[in-house]
């Protein structure tokens, strides 16, 4: 007799991706402390034992959630490295934090900057995980700003460090704006303003 073997375990009966997708929602909209584990299994539409089985703890559910925005939302930084000029990487990143901050579908605001900043004792795992999220940003921006340099496109008596922690400010800036109720024309006008004391080519 021909039997098939049997699957080892149970299929999970969710869709995980979604589920994330809806756990990272929760974690931009609320922040970390925020955001309790029944929030969060009542939009991911899951127990709490699914998801401790599929994510782990909440602190590595929230660092799942991070990773996941981004790699969707906040992506918009690692597209802006790519663009050809100096001047061109920092009116992409500002113009795409203004869209990402600002979106009709989404909560307001920045999951990277606001996800902690209210946070106690018992989010410093999370503060922790999201200081260390913008500061690799910031090191990819600085370094592409010193390449800028010593190819002409910056003055050679610019700070790479400096200019990428201006940008990085202002994005910061824009995105706590946003969840504090500014409107996406208004966001785009102080973007612009950031951009006129950016340093001649």
């Amino acid at each position: 007799m021909d039997a098939k073997k049997s699957p080892i375990g149970r299929p999970r009966g969710f869709d995980a991706d979604e589920a994330l997708e809806r756990a990272m929602l929760v974690f931009w909209e609320r922040g970390y402390e925020g955001a309790s584990l029944t929030d969060l299994t009542g939009a991911m539409g899951i127990t709490r034992t699914s998801m401790y089985a599929a994510f782990g703890n909440k602190e590595e559910l929230f660092r799942k959630a991070v990773q996941r925005y981004a790699e969707g939302p906040g992506a918009y930084v690692a597209r802006a490295l790519g663009e050809p000029t100096a001047r061109q990487v920092a009116r992409a990143l500002l113009a795409g934090s203004v869209c990402a901050t600002t979106g009709a579908d989404r909560p307001a605001g920045c999951l990277v900057v606001q996800g902690s900043l209210a946070a106690g004792e018992s989010g410093r795992p999370a503060r922790d995980e999201l200081a260390g999220w913008r500061e690799v940003a910031c090191a990819h921006l600085r370094d592409r700003f010193r390449r800028a340099v010593e190819e002409g496109d910056l003055p050679a008596d610019s700070d790479p460090a400096v200019l990428a922690r201006y940008v990085m400010t202002v994005a910061h800036g824009i995105a706590v704006q946003a969840a504090g109720g500014a409107g996406r024309a208004e966001l785009e006008l102080v973007a612009g303003a950031a951009l006129r004391n950016w340093p001649p080519a």
